[in-house]
């Protein structure tokens, strides 16, 4: 085995797009690996200094929708483009926007699926970012990738995962196992 210095390799890392309004009413959107579940209707999201961490201080809510391998261009520049730099940032992507049903936030339905957030609290905030810890109040799926129980089919919808290690997405591929199942098997 090879050792390396800590450092943010947790893996998989879901790719997301964070959507929010600046205070114009422009839809903005940043591109974040560093989330995860904080509780079964809750996510956590390290951010740091940028337009949309103003735009939560203005407004509380927002969206997150997961980055897929047929959005990986679009997703990627909106994490390399500064919304404070270019305004028009989310309109250069080509993505349709609309406005969220439950959140004062827009919905990017480029993607498969969006979570509706809002802020519940911010954790070790700061001048160079925080931790959002958010209520998800309602999930929108593309009724294609839903699977024949009515449920989202994550097979269908390519979803990507980022590689902090060679600093590149992939795709998640194959199911392999049953959760709670598979383990039974050594009982």
């Amino acid at each position: 085995m090879k050792s390396f210095n800590p450092k943010p390799w947790f893996m998989p890392q879901a790719v997301i797009v964070i959507g929010t309004y600046d205070a114009d009413g422009t839809p903005n959107a940043m591109n974040a690996a560093w989330a995860g579940t904080w509780d079964n209707d809750k996510i956590v999201i390290s951010l740091g200094n940028h337009q949309t961490t103003v735009n939560l201080g203005n407004n509380p809510e927002f969206t997150v929708a997961f980055a897929t391998a047929d959005t990986v261009v679009s997703a990627d520049y909106v994490g390399i483009v500064s919304g404070r730099k270019q305004k028009d940032k989310v309109a250069r992507t080509g993505w349709t926007v609309e406005k969220a049903t439950e959140v004062n936030a827009p919905v990017f339905t480029d993607f498969p699926m969006t979570f509706e957030c809002r802020v519940e609290k911010k954790i070790d905030e700061s001048a160079t970012g925080c931790y959002v810890v958010a209520k998800i109040v309602n999930i929108v799926v593309d009724e294609k990738y839903l699977a024949e129980d009515g449920k989202p089919d994550l097979g269908k919808m390519r979803l990507i995962t980022f590689d902090p290690v060679h600093m590149g997405y992939l795709e998640i591929g194959k199911r392999v196992g049953n959760a709670f199942a598979d383990g039974k098997k050594l009982k």
